[in-house]
Order: C-alpha cells, then sequence, then structure tokens
C-alpha cells in the first residue's frame, strides 16, 4: 500500500512544478517589477500627447455668415436700382473653392455716381498635418504671424518729444485707437497717424494742420478673436489721382483665420475716404463675424 501512495506522489509532483513554473512566467509577463505596467503606460501617454484638432471642423458660407445690417450699411446701393438689383447686391457673389471645408470667400460691389465700394469676406480652416508636434491652433497661428508680417506690422508706437518713436512687438503692441471712441477716437489717432508719418512734409511746426484728416493707420487689434490686426492703405494723392482707401481686417479664432476687406473708391480726384469712418465699419463687420463663430 505504501509503494502505490510513493508512486502517486511521484506522479502528482511533476505536474504541481509545472503548474508552478507557468504561474511564475505570467506573473513575470504581467507584473515584472511593474514593467508590464511601465509599458501600457508609456503607450497612453504617447497618444495623450498628439494634439487635438482644431475648433472647427466645417466652415459657415460667408455670403449668409455677414451681418446683412452690416453689409447694407456699407454697401449704399444706387437710387436706380430695382428691388430684384438691390436684392442681388447684397446677397454677394462666392468666390470659386475647391474645397469649401478649408477655404470659401464672398464679394460684393456697390457703384454709385460719386465712388465705388467693395467688399469682400473669406474664411480659411488651418489643418495641422502633424499633430505630434504641432496643434491645429499652432499652426493657424502661424498662418496669421505670416499675414501680419506680411503686412509690415507692427507698426511704430505714438512719437514722444524726448526722442524716436520706438517699435513694439506683435504680443506687446497696444494703441489707444485699438479700439476707438468717438470722442477719443481723434487724439488717439493722430499720434498713431503723427508717428507712422501722416503729418504733411511741409508742415513747419511737424503736427497737422487742423484741416488734415485724421489718419488712424495701420495697427494691431485687441479683442478680436484670439489675436488680429487691421491693414490701412490709402492711395497716393496727385492731380488726377483718385485716393482710394483699402481696410483688411485679419482675425484668428481658434484654427480658423478670417478676413475682411473693405475698399472705397471716390470717383472724382481730390476726394479722400475718411480713415475712421471706413476701420470703423470694417471692424464691426468682423466683429460680427467673431460672435457668427461663438455660436
Amino acid at each position: 500500500m505504501q509503494r502505490k501512495t510513493v508512486r502517486g506522489v511521484r506522479g502528482v509532483l511533476p505536474g504541481i512544478a509545472a503548474l508552478a513554473l507557468l504561474t511564475a512566467g505570467l506573473t513575470a509577463c504581467t507584473d515584472g517589477g511593474g514593467v508590464g505596467t511601465k509599458s501600457d503606460a508609456k503607450a497612453g501617454d504617447s497618444a495623450g500627447a498628439v494634439a487635438q484638432p482644431g475648433r472647427y471642423r466645417i466652415l459657415p458660407m460667408p455670403c449668409k455668415a455677414a451681418d446683412a445690417k452690416k453689409v447694407r450699411a456699407m454697401l449704399p446701393a444706387a437710387d436706380p436700382l430695382t428691388p430684384e438689383q438691390r436684392e442681388a447686391l447684397y446677397a454677394g457673389v462666392a468666390d470659386a473653392s475647391y474645397d469649401a471645408d478649408r477655404r470659401v470667400g464672398c464679394r460684393w460691389t456697390a457703384q454709385t455716381p460719386t465712388e465705388t465700394r467693395l467688399l469682400s469676406v473669406g474664411f480659411e480652416r488651418v489643418v495641422s498635418y502633424d499633430r505630434a508636434t504641432t496643434s491645429d491652433d499652432d499652426k493657424a497661428r502661424q498662418v496669421f504671424i505670416r499675414q501680419l508680417t506680411d503686412a509690415h506690422l507692427p507698426f511704430p508706437g505714438p512719437a514722444t518729444t524726448a526722442g524716436p518713436a520706438t517699435t513694439a512687438g506683435p504680443a506687446t503692441a497696444t494703441n489707444p485707437a485699438t479700439n476707438p471712441a468717438p470722442s477719443a477716437g481723434a487724439t488717439a489717432s493722430a499720434s498713431a497717424g503723427a508717428s507712422a508719418g501722416a503729418v504733411p512734409s511741409g508742415s513747419p511746426s511737424g503736427s497737422p494742420s487742423p484741416s488734415a484728416p485724421v489718419e488712424l493707420g495701420s495697427r494691431v487689434l485687441e479683442g478680436l478673436g484670439n489675436e488680429a490686426f487691421l491693414d490701412d492703405k490709402l492711395g497716393q494723392a496727385g492731380a488726377n489721382a483718385v485716393q482710394a482707401r483699402t481696410v483688411r481686417i485679419v482675425f484668428r479664432t481658434s484654427n480658423v483665420i478670417v478676413s475682411v476687406e473693405y475698399s472705397v473708391q471716390p470717383a472724382l480726384p481730390g476726394a479722400v475716404p475718411p480713415s475712421g469712418e471706413t476701420q470703423d465699419r470694417t471692424r464691426q463687420l468682423a466683429q460680427a463675424l467673431v460672435e457668427r463663430f461663438d455660436e
């Protein structure tokens, strides 16, 4: 009886030993002093480090996204136009686009006996193709900075009598005329215009004459989207030259770059489109578009 018992024990021991070895092997693979857990954590961290896509996946239709009341105020229609012609004027003409989710635009044109006014709105959705290093928002900011550089901004700040004007960087540039109020805009813009070379060269005192039009100038804007700038260009004066003014505002909201361009072209030489009014109307439309994207 004892021999049979010994044989049974000898037959069971190898099986128990193999089971113990198998259990130890599985423990080493899944634990191994934390090796398996660390490997999984690294994989999770790598996936979490990938930049998230931008806020906007699609773009609105610019002809309809632009505030209709503000568009009408910017583009007065000629009296002889029929209701159908007025409707077509304010409906705008969409730009040709090969990818409506990436770049779209709309244009309006209004002509009267005294002037021609042009308005355009454009949306560009920026996408980063390497989100391991750059997010959509970061890529859009690169596009914005490139446009800011192309516009040769920031311009010099207000000049002082103690020395030459200094140039502020894009991130810190401020100007009292950034959001001009009706009562204080003239004072702030006069300083900006003087620093930007708007003072007539023939003025002996170096200050603009009382009859000289106020020039607000181009500048970085605050409080419009994530970041914005305004580019104001006035055609050269001449005996027979018509001075057209074009104001362009570009702002970024997340991964979308929005541009609003407004041009006023007088029919006769000598008429100068006012800087304050042209910029104010352009900014009001840009602000309405900011709110449209925030909906």
